[in-house]
């Protein structure tokens, strides 16, 4: 129930993704002149031609960045076409995707029969077979699956390929799942740009960070590496590394500033690198080494990176190790960057949950 409300409206709010039509107002007994005043004095804002939604609302939504929501939501209502759902870029952000730099702010829909214009929204017509349908936070939207492979079709494929690794990493799809949508869409446009994305994705990347680096390596013909190893020192973790070339014993560090900028469990800056600093020490030790790569790295200082982790991994294998490596809970996070709500639920794709 949406406090303070009319029940019929509320009601209209929690069936139609958080926004209520003009008829919908009328249905609850205001006149044209009583919406109006609502508009005017700021209880209800206006997201599209004939669609509000309440103040609180709207303030959430745009206090979280999540004003598309809305339109998206709004977009549908207008159109009234039950067999038109959110697709691409929009149903990325429904479904709660790492989003690449300049996605298109238009609503984006497929309809099976219709293809449509208008202002600020898209219509494409394409097939939409019943799995590839689903309904999240009241808004019907194109599965997790489909989206991806749509988005994927069309995004750069290092792009694809981060949105995918942070679908992976939270559980909400298997590899397997992914091949089997690739080869539904085998023949579809752009297929061929999917199928390299879904193929290069791997479960345990947990940041954009880990995928562009984990990719760069892949790309100057280094071995895979062990994502999210976990190293042990009889029955104690050391830490867990974002990669491991393990018969080297060459590590490789995604690092980013969020651990000191914002450290987890109540930290400070300094107990962040204080623990950093500790771990590094008995990864030396244990006769651990590796690279640690920034953002930045990834550009102009990489070659010497590369350089560096390629003469690292010619060392021999030792036999006397007073360690062991396993992958951490199997690549996946332990917390979840977004939940996976059931098909059909209202609940909130996005976890609140620090990145």
């Amino acid at each position: 129930m949406v406090r303070g409300m009319d029940p019929q409206l509320a009601f209209a709010i929690t069936r139609h993704g958080g926004v209520f039509s003009t008829a919908h107002a009328e249905a609850a007994g205001h006149d044209r002149h009583a919406i109006a005043a609502q508009v005017r004095s700021g209880a209800w804002h206006t997201v599209r031609y004939g669609v509000h939604t309440s103040r609180e609302i709207w303030s959430a939504h745009r206090d979280h960045g999540r004003q598309h929501h809305l339109e998206a939501a709004a977009v549908v209502l207008r159109l009234g076409r039950p067999d038109s759902v959110l697709s691409h870029g929009t149903a990325a952000r429904v479904h709660g995707l790492v989003l690449p730099a300049g996605v298109g702010e238009d609503v984006v829909l497929t309809d099976p029969v219709q293809f449509r214009r208008g202002k600020g929204y898209q219509v494409r017509r394409a097939a939409l077979p019943p799995d590839d349908v689903t309904v999240v936070d009241g808004l019907p939207v194109t599965s997790l699956a489909r989206t991806l492979a749509d988005v994927a079709r069309e995004w750069e494929v290092v792009d694809a390929v981060v949105a995918v690794d942070d679908v992976l990493a939270d559980g909400r799809l298997t590899r397997d799942e992914l091949t089997t949508t690739s080869l539904r869409h085998r023949h579809w446009p752009g297929a061929g740009r999917m199928a390299r994305a879904f193929g290069l994705a791997r479960i345990g990347a947990h940041s954009p960070h880990e995928t562009r680096t984990r990719l760069a390596f892949v790309s100057a013909g280094l071995p895979e590496p062990v994502l999210q190893a976990a190293v042990f020192r009889d029955h104690r973790l050391v830490g867990v590394l974002d990669m491991l070339w393990e018969d080297s014993a060459v590590f490789g560090e995604c690092d980013g500033r969020t651990k000191v900028d914002d450290p987890w469990f109540g930290r400070s800056p300094a107990d962040a690198v204080w623990a950093e600093k500790c771990r590094h020490d008995e990864l030396v030790d244990l006769d651990l080494v590796g690279v640690r790569v920034k953002p930045g790295d990834l550009h102009a200082p990489f070659a010497d990176k590369l350089d560096r982790l390629r003469r690292l991994l010619t060392r021999p294998p030792r036999e006397d190790r007073t360690y062991r490596v396993e992958q951490r809970n199997g690549g996946l996070r332990r917390v979840p960057r977004v939940r996976g709500p059931q098909p059909g639920s209202s609940e909130s794709v996005l976890a609140h949950r620090r990145r």
